[in-house]
């Protein structure tokens, strides 16, 4: 039966949720790569993503077997996850061989060559694999094996019945391949490539007494002009969808561009005249095409597509440009407040569009038309790869080929059906999760001996300022510093959207974004304005802005006609100087850029948040949605009931030049934003007297004497701006300058931590040195890497600061502060931290985890082909399908490991948020993420594994113990364990002076 309009645009729009729901670069958001397949268990899903996209679901064995030599990896991690995967089978022994647990402990222990046949047969043939025993081969297991071939031969096998023997023509190969019959003049060297041609045939004997499926018996040969013709497709869509979806790069848009891409496209070929000879009919088919689904199920009919394949079909088109499909469906879906979102209805068009071409491109590629879908030949050799892996196997294990010559047919097929139930991919699949192990453990008995340390060191006395941060990896250190710059000052960690979810307009900008976590939709306008007083200032710095902008838009055009492209070459080494000079002073070139930026902007503005007051039509927050708003931090972190005198909130992003990844290193809480906007909103509905009167009257209670300040924190170059300093009552500000004076000896110890990362910092730098190198770094045009971003990240702590504060993690924790005491008996606040936290931390960590295992299929790629097309995306090269993903810059050195959530609750507790969040549920009982707890009383840590919680035995680690961070990172460039901070050797900074 022919689809309808209603089945085909169903079908579609369920295919779309295979497709990257990555949106405009300009506002990254980071998401699980697979989050269409998150109904689906980890391990489960990410085979099926690896077959759906033709992507690996770990890194290569040999990645693996590089981390177990250097012992990142440790036998007996691998022993653990071999005994938790066969639970009670691993003793199951396989033909008197040995146990499973032996075996697969010896696949996984040593490296083991596979291919295809004929690659099998070329190192057999051209290596000495049938003349010397394997390196790992114990000598006297070499002995042994020799020992007993030479007396099988001589005794059973020449003066037996040789003749009857079921692998005679092969031992008689053998032994005219050795030499003459003549034993006694066979050297050893001839007794040990006897004695492995033999284990060669015994072990080909035995892959075909498996039984088990011959390599290729099933393989299909794919139609050569099929990808002929995709390419031709391709080149065409590319184009078009980069036109389309452009918003506002381009010189002219395309026709009927609001009518929708199958009018627009329709319009744009209808009277045309294509140089490509094969889209020369394509005037007269799109006239006859009136409507997408109409024109869908013609082209199906036009292809030869039965209905029951259909869908699958449907499928296989849409993900060969999936980076292209899944920008157009989240520009429909998902883009409202871009400049031009694509209409309703874009993705089904965009399918009827690739059909159309599709059919003119398999007509063109006719006469290049092989058979379809040929069976390959039968490989004349069956089994090669089975039985060269039983080959090396013996030799690893010491069987010789006389024992394999006495299994029967029966025990044959176990042994060679336990090895093929072992394949690489699923040999990775072990090292991956014992790789988890690894770092798991030594996490949670780190977090163990620092809860101990804890109840010893704890805060004796209020703190003397309170800082909040966002849960961000990289706030870690800046934190780690403040703290031990200042012992008695206080840090803390929110999501950096702090609770105010808006869509915000900053000064001089002419969109609207959205600052908050991806899953929330935010239902509030707030607008930067100049401040009153400035308000004249503004108007004609503004005018300044537009006719600047109106200039360097007409230069630019300009250089495009004829004239102007002369004018330009003419002009070209001029304009070359200030690029020369950015290049080579990056650094100084941006103090120019800014202190030329500050002639047409102005700093004295302030921020419209309250309804009615940012201008009609504009949706500002009412007094009682801000006490909510204020009323939600003070609980979530803790503060709440024992502010300071000074609490100060920092939101955090990043700068860097010629970096079309830039949004990508900014705030995952705030939507791929920046979080400063969201952190002087707070500080301003938190001072505001109404906000407080209205908390009073729900008994909430902020201080009078208590003051919030906004600021914000860029990670890439490590500055830091206050918000709105004016309104701070005199009496604070000497408080105020403590705090910036341990912010200033923070944000340099942080920038030469984050310097050893740097190959091209020097491990000698100075503090004042790292800083100016990263202020450079951020400036550098040819900065591939101007920071790690999240690079790195691996655990999740949610609970109190105490039992973590002085414990060095490294840049590898989200910090997010949650005190027990102040929960009720439902656990609604923190159910309500972890429905943000997990999905945005166990998002950000999945992009990292699938980007570094596959960063050509899953990520982008390496930066320097990048193209930025549409202001959309990038392309490698001049055309490619949009790279979704991120860069390998981003993520080379990042181990990929799942989030591990350690939280300061009760496991009843935990369950109980599992089974009222559906997404937490599916993300924690799917494995997506690890989850541990630590009881709030007794420190007691228990692991989510299996569906339930279980007892962590690991025992308390006996970590190093330093004066400061700087002692245990200085000089080394990799991953670094766990280190206890000593608080009693802290300095402190009284008066705005170290000592």
């Amino acid at each position: 039966m022919a689809a309808t309009r209603d089945s085909i645009e169903a079908t579609i729009e369920h295919l779309a949720h295979l497709l990257p729901s990555q949106g405009p670069i300009t506002v990254f958001v980071h998401h699980n790569t697979l989050h269409a397949l998150e109904n689906l268990p980890f391990s489960e899903a990410v085979f099926v993503g690896a077959d759906l996209y033709d992507c690996h679901p770990f890194l290569p064995e040999d990645a693996y077997r590089r981390e177990f030599e250097r012992g990142r990896i440790t036998a007996d991690d691998l022993e653990r996850e071999l005994h938790a995967s066969f639970d009670q089978e691993g003793d199951t022994l396989i033909a008197c061989l040995g146990t499973r647990h032996d075996l697969w402990m010896s696949m996984l222990a040593h490296p083991l060559r596979e291919g295809r046949p004929a690659e099998v047969r070329w190192f057999i043939e051209e290596t000495e694999a049938l003349y010397r025993f394997r390196a790992e081969a114990a000598v006297s297991d070499r002995g042994h094996c020799i020992a007993d071939a030479r007396r099988w031969l001589v005794r059973d096998f020449v003066n037996g019945d040789a003749a009857n023997h079921p692998m005679s023509a092969a031992i008689q190969s053998a032994i005219e391949g050795i030499g003459s019959g003549k034993f006694e003049t066979w050297t050893a060297e001839d007794w040990e490539a006897f004695t492995l041609h033999l284990l060669w045939a015994t072990c080909r004997h035995g892959a075909e007494l498996s039984e088990l499926p011959a390599e290729g018996a099933d393989g299909r040969r794919r139609d050569p002009s099929a990808a002929a013709a995709d390419e031709l497709v391709d080149s065409v869509l590319i184009r078009f969808c980069s036109a389309f979806l452009d918003q506002g790069y381009a010189n002219w848009d395309l026709p009927q561009r609001v009518a929708g891409l199958f009018e627009s496209f329709r319009t744009s070929f209808l009277y045309a005249r294509p140089v490509e000879r094969w889209l020369h009919p394509l005037p007269g088919l799109v006239a006859e095409e009136a409507s997408p689904t109409g024109s869908i199920r013609r082209s199906l009919a036009a292809l030869g597509v039965p209905a029951a394949e259909q869908e699958a079909f449907l499928q296989a088109e849409l993900l060969k440009l999936r980076g292209w499909a899944g920008m157009i469906w989240q520009m429909e879906t998902n883009a409202e407040w871009t400049a031009r979102p694509a209409p309703r209805g874009s993705l089904v068009e965009y399918v009827a569009v690739r059909l159309l071409l599709l059919r003119l491109a398999r007509e063109a590629t006719e006469s290049e038309r092989a058979p379809a879908l040929q069976p390959m030949a039968r490989d004349d050799s069956p089994r090669t790869n089975l039985a060269f892996q039983a080959f090396q196997i013996a030799q690893i294990r010491g069987w010789s080929p006389v024992e394999l010559l006495r299994l029967t047919p029966v025990e044959w097929r176990l042994l060679m059906s336990e090895i093929a139930a072992f394949p690489s991919r699923r040999r990775r699949q072990f090292y991956h999760e014992a790789y988890e192990r690894h770092y798991r453990e030594a996490a949670l008995k780190a977090l163990r001996r620092s809860c101990l340390a804890s109840e010893r060191a704890g805060m004796q006395k209020p703190p003397a300022y309170q800082t909040v941060f966002c849960i961000d990896d990289r706030e870690e250190s800046f934190r780690r510093h403040l703290e031990e710059v200042d012992p008695e000052g206080e840090t803390l960690g929110s999501a950096g959207f702090f609770g105010v979810a808006m869509y915000y307009r900053g000064l001089g900008e002419s969109q609207f974004r959205p600052l908050c976590p991806v899953n929330v939709k935010p239902q509030h306008d707030v607008i930067e304005a100049p401040a009153y007083s400035a308000a004249a200032s503004n108007r004609r710095r503004a005018t300044a802005r537009k006719a600047m902008g109106q200039t360097a838009y007409r230069v630019t055009q300009g250089s495009r006609s004829f004239l102007g492209g002369m004018l330009t070459a003419v002009a070209g080494a001029v304009a070359a100087a200030p690029l020369v000079f950015c290049v080579l002073f990056p650094r100084m070139a941006a103090r120019l850029r800014h202190r030329v930026g500050q002639i047409v902007t102005i700093k004295q503005t302030e921020i419209c948040i309250e309804a009615g007051e940012a201008g009609s039509g504009l949706r500002g927050y009412t007094i009682p949605q801000m006490a909510d708003i204020v009323n939600g931090l003070l609980v979530s972190s803790g503060l709440g009931g024992r502010l300071s005198d000074l609490v100060v909130i920092f939101g955090h992003g990043s700068s860097s030049l010629n970096n079309p990844h830039a949004a990508a290193y900014d705030c995952g809480a705030c939507g791929g934003g920046r979080g400063g906007p969201n952190a002087r909103a707070f500080a301003q509905m938190a001072n505001d007297a109404r906000v407080r009167a209205e908390l009073a009257q729900r008994g909430v209670q902020i201080p009078p004497t208590c003051s919030f300040v906004g600021a914000y924190h860029n990670t890439c170059n490590d500055s830091v701006e206050y918000y709105d300093l004016d309104n701070l009552p005199a009496v604070k500000r000497p408080l105020l300058e403590r705090l910036m004076a341990s912010v200033e000896v923070a944000r340099r110890r942080d920038a030469h931590e984050r310097c050893r990362r740097f190959e091209s910092a020097d491990l000698s730098l100075t503090a004042d040195a790292a800083l100016k190198h990263v202020e450079g770094r951020s400036e550098d045009l040819s900065q591939v890497r101007s920071e790690c971003g999240h690079a790195t990240n691996a655990m999740c702590l949610v609970g109190r600061r105490n039992w973590s504060r002085g414990l060095y993690l490294d840049r590898r924790a989200f910090l997010t502060s949650y005190d027990p005491r102040l929960d009720d008996e439902n656990h609604s606040v923190l159910a309500r931290i972890l429905g943000a936290v997990i999905p945005v931390c166990g998002g950000i960590n999945l992009e990292y985890y699938f980007s570094r295992v596959d960063n050509k299929g899953y990520g982008c790629g390496t930066k320097l082909p990048h193209n930025v097309t549409s202001l959309l995306g990038v392309m490698d090269g001049a055309g490619s399908d949009l790279r979704t993903g991120l860069p390998w810059q981003m993520v080379e050195i990042h181990e990929p490991i799942r989030l591990l959530f350690v939280i300061e609750t009760m496991p009843q507790a935990m369950l109980k948020i599992m089974d009222d969040s559906p997404a937490i549920h599916q993300l924690v009982t799917g494995n997506w993420v690890q989850v541990a707890t630590i009881e709030p009383a007794t420190g007691q840590i228990q692991v989510f594994r299996n569906g339930r919680f279980e007892p962590f035995d690991g025992a308390p680690a006996d970590l190093p113990v330093v004066a400061d961070s700087t002692s245990w990172w200085r000089g080394q460039r990799d991953h670094l364990g766990f280190a206890l901070v000593e608080t009693d050797r802290r300095p402190r900074v009284v008066a705005g002076a170290v000592r």
